[in-house]
């Protein structure tokens, strides 16, 4: 069973859901690809994982980020889950690039190239919004682009990391 929940943040209404203790998304109210299934979940609030994550932003809200102390289990292809696994790694107030991350997969598999828009669909289509830092990706001149929750939220997420804006050309790049 998918439990879900709506918790209310100083960024607005978040939804929630976990599966066997671990949690599985996490939207912002109005976010483009918010999970149609959401009506077949039950609400069930008070769960120790809505809790950890509550805590969780409320930290990061308040600019104490701190790592992630509970399970992720965000449902997608095996590539989608890549270029998630690829996100966790981004630093917080470091971003890179769709083209950077399509280099990172490409060499993990073993191909030559990868396409960046399929990178951009994977990212795009992250069920785990803030926690997988998918506002952590930028456009390759360092432009704001491409975020489900709206450029105005990924910007405010990149101020709370302290992300110098001014030098979003300096992108992270993977070792």
């Amino acid at each position: 069973m998918i439990y879900s929940t709506t918790l209310q943040t100083d960024f607005g209404n978040i939804t929630v859901a976990a599966k066997d203790g671990a949690l599985t998304g996490l939207w912002l109210e109005g976010q483009k690809y918010y999970p149609k299934e959401l009506g077949k979940w039950e609400e069930k609030s008070g769960l120790p994982i809505f809790k950890k994550v509550e805590k969780w932003l409320e930290n990061y809200f308040s600019g104490n980020i701190c790592p992630v102390d509970f399970p992720l289990a965000p449902e997608g292809s095996e590539f989608r889950k890549a270029v998630w696994k690829i996100l966790l790694q981004i630093p917080c107030g470091k971003v890179t690039t769709y083209g950077e991350i399509a280099k990172k997969i490409a060499a993990d598999s073993g191909l030559k190239s990868m396409s960046a828009q399929a990178v951009g669909g994977a990212v795009g289509h992250n069920p785990i919004s803030i926690i997988i830092p998918c506002h952590r990706v930028v456009g390759t001149d360092g432009s704001l682009t491409g975020y489900a929750g709206g450029i105005d939220k990924k910007t405010r997420l990149l101020f709370i990391e302290q992300a110098n804006l001014m030098s979003m050309v300096k992108h992270y790049e993977f070792e």
